[in-house]
């Protein structure tokens, strides 16, 4: 009996194996588990995390705190519910760190629970958790004294007086100043704190902060022991960050500026080399300084640091040593690990990867944990999601502590995600994460790509919208080409990425693997201008899909609102004056002069609070059959609603499966869909075979 049993199991292994699996569906991209506020305990021997993961089905994210046990790598232990996760002005998630007590026994953090931004303290045995500021404003910013016996915490507004200052715009009408984002609603129209909330423009013409948000902050300080609360006093509130501005001058261009935890050094990272027509310079260089106003400071100049792209520093605690993470461009930016001896010069790798290591998988990158053993990462390939990992500082020995995804990490091991080098024509060279077909019918497949973000698992691409691993599966080659340095002419930028496309595309049909009659392109805010930019300038392209606006003169009028910064940023970027100033520029970048160059359809799935600037050409091009819009209601520059993600990723499969490959879902509910996409490429080979003379 027991031997029919092993049978059995063997059996079913081998049947769960061979099955062709919906393994990476547009839903399980979405509902991808990261990690965030990665903290070591003051001993060293646990790490506390954050997971948060979107739900589709309740259109939310659940964030949950855990502690591990470094040492014994047991099982993580749930401490708190993390609360819904606050969000910056595009969209990401705010990296939420913990902030340990001093004996280890609590974790305190920021977390947006019924409503309310409080200070939440968990005890790290799992035994509960308790907010403990209880202010009727959200809580800004907090931190511990150095005894851990007194939690200081910053407000702003009351939430009761930043809703009637809401209200009473409504009543009495909204006067519209340079502060006013134009092109989203007056009132209420921007996710804040958990809610709907009236927003407003500060630093520049396109960041969004809430009513009220230049509200002074205002701190407290709670006694941990007694509960009783006072106003802190001024000379202990908390410092700002050390910036460049505070050091002594003459350090150049200055990228980084971490301050020694315990000590008086401070840790630099400076931009190095000529630009040449870059925005940036192309190095780095890591360097010390005994103390913020030190003029001669101790620089790093083992091979490990000169001209490389050092883009994170963290202190070895108790040591002399620094701690920088390095990626490698030619390598499709893979990240190492390397330690620097302040005091002998001397340089040793801690450890490499082949995608993320410094414990940040997103656009939003946070540090690793540290103790003066140990490094406790957040680590992610292109086909791989985030895991956590121990990773000893002297030997280099890697430890995988937990894993949120396992399911999808066996399922990605198939998807033969490999990374593609090539030269265009001009010596550039470029780099990417390609997804072979899975070969579905007749001839060669059919290719799709994005040119922008491909860094750790990329999932999507910036902005998470174009589901590569489904394309891939659905017999469509998927390529997400990383960005190449970028050029101060923002024509020459443009022009780059087109060459990317066109030189990979070549490629990829010489060697057999797609065909280059079939080519779809799409991406989110540059990866959206530069997919534009080669639908006006390339036939290289079958069909389109763009997640972001391009330069028009409404998008001009209606950012101009905010003033004197915006023409300058223009200038700067893309060399624009106003549309009398610089009439030729504008032809060359906006699709509202270039509309007979638009030959391909543009799937154009935008947000709310940017739709508005690109309707002077989307309007023609849909009433041309050109153009198919869907706007996602309350949404930012990036869209961040689970039910609007797979929204986003489910019509972007459907659209290049329906235009590559002539494929449509046969659900009854995408009837209106084809129907209407039937009806553009019917209209699209009409004007086609005009065109042609037919």
């Amino acid at each position: 009996m027991l031997r029919w049993l092993w049978a059995l199991a063997a059996v079913l292994l081998l049947l769960v194996a061979a099955e062709p699996a919906d393994a990476i569906s547009p839903r399980r991209l979405v509902e991808v588990a990261d990690f965030s506020g990665v903290t070591l305990s003051p001993d060293g021997r646990y790490v506390a995390y954050r997971i948060e993961q979107p739900s589709v089905e309740r259109n939310t994210y659940d964030s949950v705190w855990y502690v591990q046990d470094m040492v014994a790598a047991s099982p993580p232990l749930r401490l708190a519910d993390g609360g819904t996760p606050l969000r910056e002005q595009a969209g990401l998630s705010i990296p939420a760190p913990a902030v340990w007590s001093p004996d280890g026994r609590w974790i305190y953090y920021r977390a947006l629970l019924d409503g309310r931004v409080d200070v939440w303290r968990a005890a790290t045995d799992g035994s509960g958790a308790q907010a403990m500021t209880h202010d009727p404003a959200n809580v800004r910013a907090f931190s511990l004294s150095t005894d851990g016996s007194e939690l200081h915490y910053s407000v702003g507004a009351a939430r009761d007086i930043v809703l009637a200052a809401e209200q009473a715009e409504y009543d009495q009408g909204v006067r519209i100043d340079r502060t006013v984002p134009l092109g989203q609603a007056l009132f209420r129209s921007g996710n804040v704190d958990g809610r709907l909330a009236t927003q407003r423009l500060r630093d520049n013409e396109v960041l969004r902060y809430p009513l009220l948000a230049d509200v002074p902050d205002r701190w407290t300080a709670l006694d941990l022991t007694t509960g009783e609360r006072r106003e802190l006093d001024a000379r202990r509130v908390p410092p700002a960050p050390l910036a460049s501005v505070d050091l002594a001058a003459g350090y150049g261009d200055v990228h980084a500026v971490l301050p020694e935890p315990a000590g008086h050094r401070i840790a630099l990272i400076t931009r190095t080399g000529e630009r040449n027509g870059l925005r940036d310079r192309p190095g780095a260089a890591l360097a010390v300084l005994p103390h913020g106003r030190a003029r001669v400071p101790v620089i790093c100049n083992a091979d490990a640091c000169r001209g490389k792209a050092i883009n994170a520093v963290q202190w070895r605690p108790g040591t002399d040593e620094v701690l920088f993470t390095m990626e490698d461009a030619s390598e499709g930016h893979t990240q190492s690990i390397h330690r620097w001896n302040v005091e002998t010069g001397v340089v040793h790798t801690v450890m490499r990867t082949r995608g993320l290591a410094n414990g940040g998988v997103r656009l939003m990158p946070s540090d690793c944990g540290v103790s003066a053993g140990t490094l406790a990462c957040v680590v992610a390939e292109a086909d791989r999601p985030p895991r956590l990992e121990r990773i000893d500082i002297e030997s280099g020995a890697r430890v995988v502590l937990f894993d949120p995804n396992p399911a999808l990490t066996a399922d990605m091991a198939a998807t033969r995600v490999r990374l593609l080098r090539w030269t265009d024509a001009g010596g550039q060279q470029f780099t990417g994460q390609f997804y072979p077909a899975r070969h579905e019918g007749p001839g060669r497949p059919p290719l799709f790509v994005s040119y922008y973000w491909c860094k750790g698992f990329v999932r999507g691409g910036l902005g998470e919208e174009l589901p590569f691993a489904s394309l891939a599966q659905d017999g469509i080659a998927a390529l997400c080409i990383t960005l190449a340095p970028s050029r101060e002419d923002g024509v020459e930028q443009y022009e780059l990425g087109r060459s990317a496309v066109e030189s990979v595309v070549a490629l990829l049909a010489e060697q057999g693997e797609i065909d280059p009659g079939r080519v779809g392109m799409g991406g989110l805010s540059l990866g959206s201008e530069i997919t534009m930019w080669t639908v006006m300038h390339s036939q290289v392209l079958t069909a389109a899909s763009v997640s972001s606006l391009g330069l028009s003169p409404l998008y001009h009028l209606l950012l101009s609102n905010f003033g004197d910064a915006f023409p300058n940023r223009l200038q700067a970027g893309w060399q624009l004056g106003t549309l009398e100033e610089t009439p030729e520029r504008w032809r060359q970048f906006s699709p509202l002069f270039n509309l007979d160059r638009i030959r391909v359809p543009i799937l154009m799935q935008l947000p709310e609070q940017e739709y508005i600037h690109s309707l002077d050409y989307a309007v023609p091009l849909m009433r041309e059959g050109r153009a198919d819009m869907y706007v996602f209601p309350h949404e930012p520059h990036q869209k961040f609603q689970p039910r609007h993600k797979l929204a986003v990723y489910e019509r972007n499969l459907d659209w290049f499966r329906f235009w590559l490959r002539d494929v449509e879902d046969p659900d009854p509910a995408k009837r209106e869909q084809y129907a209407h996409w039937r009806a553009m490429k019917a209209g699209l080979s009409i004007t086609a075979k005009r065109d042609d003379g037919g």
